[in-house]
């Protein structure tokens, strides 16, 4: 059996594969085999929800016409379920959630190709086992590579010193001269810079980042639109929009309006419940207040899908993935533990991010 290592994010819908990988422009002289480098859960990984995309990552772009090689089965059985391939990344969806308390076994075959018509070397398979309770809440925002970023933006990333990033920071398809306020130092494939534990990339790095970069801005739309098309919500205009001072358990909640955070949030669930926030309009955020986790909550499943701008306040501490349609701005001394990931700009001052735990 073979060890995955750690996870690469979960994948999102399929579409047309990248670049080929060993061998340049011309498939036709890529001979080289494909390689597993990553899958999700992790190998002999234990408390993983029911609801959980089983996902692995290879060391190039695959045929994607090769989903009948990634299986998923409890004991002989064969769950079923539909896998997407999109450039390096396959997502398998099982078709309803997983039993609790049950181990499982996901593996690719040699049946795999890339681009060029080269099989998988061998065979890759791990094993995993589901948490005792059922997952509350919908099924979690696929982000697939736009989960390997802490910040990912299309126009700009702009920063007043000096802020800690802990996470990569990737923007496409804006040159790395719209990543400001950084002091960044080239490396070829990234940029690197004291503020960011981590890499920075912009869409005129050498490649593969330019490729990379494309593919996850295109996860990063396809989990914005997941996540605004999520039908039958559970709460509907809570508070009119102003949800200070309360208590969210997990669910699917929408407001036709902008909404507002004028006091302490908390968020109350188990590790792997979900919420998917629905937001027509602006996410706003008073300064000073903080967003509260309790009973194993975790930032990796709380989604917040906003149609217009979000803007947390000076010294505001946030939990979560920001989807946001327009720009993400943190003020001055503002903290998230999660993801700012913007169809525009972010735009942060002096502020604390750090991608979630997995």
């Amino acid at each position: 059996m073979n060890n995955g290592g750690s996870g690469g994010g979960t994948a999102g819908s399929a579409g047309t594969a990248g670049d080929g990988g060993v061998g340049g422009a011309d498939a036709a002289a890529d001979t080289t085999a494909p390689t597993v480098v990553s899958n999700q859960p992790l190998d002999d990984a234990t408390g993983e929800s029911t609801g959980a995309a089983i996902t692995v990552t290879f060391s190039e772009a695959m045929e994607p016409l090769t989903g009948a090689s990634f299986h998923l089965k409890q004991g002989a059985v064969t769950v079923p379920g539909v896998v997407s391939y999109l450039d390096r990344q396959a997502v398998f969806l099982p078709t309803n959630p997983l039993l609790v308390s049950t181990s499982y076994t996901a593996t690719v075959t040699t049946d795999a190709q890339d681009l060029a018509g080269n099989a998988l070397s061998e065979a890759h398979a791990w094993t995993f086992e589901t948490d005792a309770t059922a997952a509350l809440g919908p099924a979690p925002v696929l982000l697939g590579a736009s989960g390997n970023y802490a910040i990912l933006a299309k126009s700009a990333i702009s920063n007043v010193p000096t802020s800690a990033v802990t996470g990569d920071l990737g923007l496409s398809p804006a040159a790395a001269s719209y990543v400001t306020g950084f002091s960044l130092t080239r490396a070829g494939v990234s940029w690197s810079t004291p503020q960011v534990v981590g890499n920075v990339f912009a869409a005129d790095n050498d490649p593969p980042t330019p490729s990379t970069l494309t593919t996850s801005i295109d996860y990063m739309q396809a989990a914005y639109t997941d996540a605004a098309g999520r039908p039958t919500p559970d709460f509907l205009n809570l508070g009119a929009g102003t949800i200070g001072g309360l208590t969210l358990t997990p669910g699917l909640y929408q407001w036709t309006s902008s909404v507002t955070i004028p006091t302490d949030l908390t968020i109350s669930g188990a590790p792997n419940d979900v919420w998917i926030f629905q937001i027509t309009n602006d996410l706003v955020m008073s300064a000073a207040k903080n967003m509260i986790l309790i009973g194993g909550a975790r930032a990796k499943n709380i989604f917040w899908q906003v149609a217009g701008s979000v803007d947390l306040g000076t010294t505001t501490h946030f939990e979560g993935i920001i989807l946001s349609k327009t720009a993400i701005t943190l003020g001055t001394g503002a903290s998230i533990n999660g993801r700012l990931l913007a169809q525009t700009a972010v735009n942060i001052a002096s502020a604390t991010v750090v991608e979630p735990a997995p």
